[in-house]
């Protein structure tokens, strides 16, 4: 497996820590992602790879990794020679992330490779830990570069609302300086998703056509067949606009919107997406109805499976109003974008599962089939991340025969011929980590600029008693038709082909 089309950098030796390493996150992507990075020379083989953990022996631990293995990466636990190449790697410092000991003790098993005592700190852990994690790096010295590098990675959702966002921010920014902190989106991991900037900027027939004058609107959406599975405390609390639309589709969004930056480097890009979020016009609270739309999924079927309903969840309210499924349609008052809408969407219990860009592009004043018995689709550029990923452009063609009617001929470019030549997220995110490069992550102010354009409608859906409901399995939300209606070719609904 490969790590990114990017020019590859060698990572220098590293400790490793990962807090929370006995979860869920650690055990199906952080773990099997850093196996096969040292397979594929993407982390130094002199690193460490240090555990903390509570309550558990090494030997308990050691069996829960190799338990993790089988179920994600199998392949390594089968060679018994690269097995016992990861394990020596393996170091576990035992204690309790509210004990200031446990971060003694920690400072003490960072290993000094080749004169330095380099750090990657991971943080999957829940959010409400990341002070007391980061207070008691300070406190242990852990923080300061003076014998190597310190790099804190953290994982989403950064805040809450804006209010928490800000405090988190001040609470880290308190022990590591910016540049320090690694905010990890995995969406922005995805190589579809970074191949938007070279498609964008590597190809000089699309910047004629990326303004107002030849694109009708943009969607970015998210559509997931699965419900909510185990995350329903989380989900409680959080709902598809936080979970989704405020990270994931709004990174996304400035991907697609942004102008060229003056160079490919982490502060240079970072500018640039900064700019579209400053652009985006604020939506008053009178104009949420019109520009936000929000529902939950009610019973149905799924790919031929009976599906409950979101409010039969363990660990659901029956009364619950959280949405499942919510759009926002934002415009960017600038020179590009002016008067074009970004509709933002993402859904749970879909009828497929998608995840996409579709740039539709406006139709012509005049066209001389119109009058024909099928009149020409308008065109469209449709960025596939996931599945298929790759590029799809829709055209229209005659239609074989004694006729000059049309139909729509559907391009595909598939990203990677095979699925295995792509790296997963993790992989491409840490690497970054470790050499320093923080082109894909969020910065400070990217997450606080976010949280405040959305903050508005959280708090038009704070205090709702009920919400629209929509059958798990269908695109029937009627509310997303009356938000595209003056859009060319409505409502998106993304189709898989096999």
């Amino acid at each position: 497996m490969v790590a990114s089309n990017k020019k590859i950098e060698t990572a220098a030796p590293t400790n490793i820590v990962i807090f929370g390493v006995t979860g869920d996150l650690s055990k199906r992507k952080l773990m099997p992602a850093l196996v096969r990075m040292l397979c594929c020379g993407l982390v130094h083989t002199d690193s460490k790879i240090i555990g903390v953990v509570n309550n558990r022996t090494e030997e308990v631990w050691i069996n829960l990794v190799r338990e993790g293995m089988q179920e994600f990466s199998p392949e390594i636990v089968e060679d018994e020679s690269r097995w016992k190449k990861f394990l020596a790697r393996l170091i576990m410092v035992p204690g309790d992330l509210g004990d200031e000991t446990t971060y003694q003790r920690l400072a003490e098993a960072l290993v000094e490779l080749d004169g330095k005592k380099n750090a990657m700190f991971y943080c999957a852990i829940p959010p409400d830990w990341y002070g007391k994690v980061t207070s008691g790096l300070r406190k242990a010295g852990l923080a300061n570069e003076d014998d190597g590098y310190r790099r804190l990675v953290i994982e989403k959702p950064f805040g809450h609302n804006l209010e928490s966002a800000r405090a988190l921010n001040k609470e880290l920014q308190s022990v590591f300086k910016e540049e320090q902190i690694y905010r990890i989106d995995h969406y922005l991991g995805k190589e579809s998703v970074q191949n938007l900037l070279v498609y964008r900027f590597a190809n000089s027939i699309m910047e004629p056509l990326w303004n107002r004058n030849y694109i009708d609107h943009i969607q970015i959406s998210t559509a997931e067949t699965l419900g909510i599975e185990y995350r329903a405390k989380y989900y409680e609390r959080s709902g598809a606009l936080r979970d989704m639309i405020q990270s994931h589709l709004m990174q996304m969004m400035t991907l697609v919107a942004m102008e060229p930056p003056v160079e490919f480097t982490a502060d240079a890009v970072r500018d640039e997406k900064m700019k579209v979020l400053r652009a985006i016009r604020s939506i008053k609270p009178e104009e949420i109805k019109l520009h936000a739309v929000s529902a939950q999924y009610a019973s149905g079927t799924v790919e031929g499976e009976a599906a409950k309903a979101y409010v039969s969840e363990e660990f659901v309210s029956p009364d619950s109003a959280t949405e499942t499924f919510a759009a926002v349609r934002f415009y960017i008052d600038n020179w590009r974008w002016e008067g074009v809408p970004f509709i933002l969407w993402s859904g749970k219990r879909m009828k497929s599962k998608s995840s996409e860009v579709m740039i539709r592009f406006r139709k012509p004043p005049f066209n001389l089939f119109d009058s024909h018995a099928s009149a020409p689709a308008a065109n469209a550029l449709v960025f596939r991340l996931q599945p298929e990923s790759g590029v799809v452009l829709r055209l229209n063609a005659k239609k074989p025969g004694l006729t000059t009617d049309n139909e729509e001929m559907v391009m595909r470019a598939p990203y990677a011929a095979d699925e295995g030549e792509v790296a997963d997220a993790y992989e491409i995110l840490m690497h970054d980590v470790l050499t320093g490069d923080g082109t894909l992550f969020s910065r400070a102010d990217e997450v606080e600029s976010s949280w405040q354009i959305v903050e508005p409608i959280l708090d038009a859906w704070k205090n709702r008693v009920s919400v629209e409901r929509y059958r798990a399995g269908t695109w029937d939300i009627p509310a997303m038709d009356e938000l595209t209606k003056d859009c060319v070719g409505g409502w998106h609904k993304p189709t898989v082909h096999k």
